[in-house]
């Protein structure tokens, strides 16, 4: 069996773990932020989402990152192809994406209110939405 199809399965299930982590993040934000600091709500979900950042979100990107780097490494005639010039935009505006969750997530921690329950609530959906394009792409290869 080909080494390339190893790292390939291993990128798709980091993908989906980093997808998990994104989806959920700012869902605990949300109910974070409908308590106020020191009350129990707000420091269960404090240490939920660091838990979440710590553990799932922070390691799966980076891993996502290097398979995904030693996939174009291992077949370097991807990086001709249209379709992955699109995908890999994608994938820089979702690890954008990510830093931008992480920064949110700390101001918060520190009992200040970046994001209101409507915003928060937006930026849960931008995941699926960015994730369902590079999908299609990767799939699909439409150009």
């Amino acid at each position: 069996m080909s080494l390339y199809l190893w790292v390939q399965a291993f990128h798709i299930i980091f993908v989906v773990a980093l997808m998990a982590a994104l989806l959920i993040y700012p869902r605990y934000k949300l109910h974070q932020i409908r308590s106020n600091p020191g009350e129990p709500l707000f420091e269960t979900m404090k240490e939920a989402s660091n838990r979440l950042r710590r553990i799932i979100m922070n390691p799966a990107l980076i891993i996502v990152w290097a398979l995904g780097i030693m996939m174009l490494v291992m077949n370097p005639g991807l990086l001709s192809m249209g379709w992955m010039h699109t995908k890999l935009l994608l994938v820089l505006v979702l690890s954008g994406l990510h830093g931008y969750f992480i920064s949110l997530g700390k101001k918060i921690d520190r009992g200040e209110m970046p994001a209101s329950s409507k915003t928060l609530k937006m930026l849960n959906e931008v995941p699926f939405i960015l994730m369902i394009g590079v999908v299609i792409l990767a799939v699909v290869k439409p150009f």
